[in-house]
């Protein structure tokens, strides 16, 4: 892609891409992904052929032109471009534009079997950088932010590539305690309710029958809390989400299973803790007492960072904006 100029002064500037079959789908059909970051950013783009205007606010058109660039790049790539990817194009380009690394981010992906798994936010970057290096991730935030499934597409993609000789998952099986037996069903259909999240995630990175044979002979184990006590996980790439829900006492007993050579992620979000009244909650106390301890990285995910529907991310500060303001006043019956 050639551009001509970028005014300081917030004039409109003008791109001219050379690949004319990747117009469409850099487009959008019917222009909606250009509608999509005239929406967003608050600026106007205008085609004609091969050429792109864009005109607005200084910020804007300087979002507006790393976007396109970063699209742009990736259909020359090979890769798809869906209302997400415009989405996180504009997050990325927002945050290089504000100061952040250029370029840095876009580059943070993981390849699975079955899918590049990408960043697309600056935060999600920074995550898939420490899942490489750091021995114990805590990852706290709310819905919608990758916080798991990053996780879990690290774990296939370093076991596939021989890092690591298995993957183990686990969460809490229920809100507040586990009580097993008071479900229907064998101890399969009991706990599968619980972990479902997990196999959704593991169907995202590999092939049906991959996880299924993993399954059956061990490289992959999908457990229970509950079911950790006792054991060392060595050579391993283990995640504990919804950790929120553990007790301090089931936190410190899954942390110490962790054995050579394996690496731990913790994820859950400290604002829907489910614990009984007057329990705390077992990943606030270990983020609190393992601040600073070397080899252990916490990574914070806020409602900018999720990445599901956009109305996910304004649920998310609505009730945030309640806890901060007290109790929600009666909904007006005439509105």
């Amino acid at each position: 892609m050639n551009h001509a100029s970028a005014s300081p002064s917030g004039k409109p500037i003008h791109l001219q891409f050379d690949d004319n079959r990747l117009l469409s789908a850099l487009f959008g059909q019917h222009d909606e992904f250009l509608a999509r970051i005239e929406k967003q950013l608050g600026v106007s783009v205008a085609t004609r052929g091969n050429r792109v205007a864009i005109a607005g606010p200084e910020q804007g058109i300087e979002v507006a032109r790393r976007a396109l660039a970063e699209l742009y790049n990736r259909l020359k790539r090979g890769m798809p471009v869906d209302t997400g990817e415009v989405d996180a194009a504009v997050r990325l380009a927002a945050h290089a534009a504000n100061g952040g690394a250029a370029g840095e981010v876009a580059r943070e992906n993981i390849q699975t079997r079955k899918r590049q798994v990408a960043a697309r936010t600056p935060v999600q970057a920074a995550y898939l950088r420490v899942l490489q290096t750091s021995d114990l991730v805590f990852a706290q935030g709310p819905a919608g932010t990758g916080k798991t499934y990053l996780a879990v597409a690290t774990a296939a993609s370093l076991m596939l590539r021989g890092k690591f000789d298995r993957i183990v998952l686990s969460r809490p099986a229920v809100e507040a305690g586990e009580r097993l037996g008071f479900l229907p069903g064998d101890l399969k259909e009991k706990v599968d309710p619980y972990l479902r999240p997990l196999y959704d995630a593991l169907y995202d990175m590999l092939p049906a029958e991959q996880v299924a044979h993993k399954l059956e002979n061990g490289e992959i184990e999908i457990a229970p809390l509950a079911f950790m006590r006792g054991r060392t996980l060595s050579n391993a790439f283990v995640i504990l989400d919804e950790a929120q829900n553990c007790t301090a006492g089931q936190m410190k007993m899954f942390l110490t299973r962790l054995g050579e050579n394996s690496r731990m992620v913790v994820t859950g979000d400290i604002s829907q803790v489910d614990l009984p009244p007057g329990v705390p909650s077992g990943m606030v106390d270990a983020m609190t007492t393992l601040c600073g301890v070397e080899g252990v990285t916490t990574i914070t995910f806020t409602d900018a960072d999720v990445v599901r529907h956009p109305l996910v991310m304004r649920i998310v500060r609505a009730y945030d904006a309640r806890s901060r303001g007290g109790e929600l006043a009666a909904p007006d019956p005439g509105r």
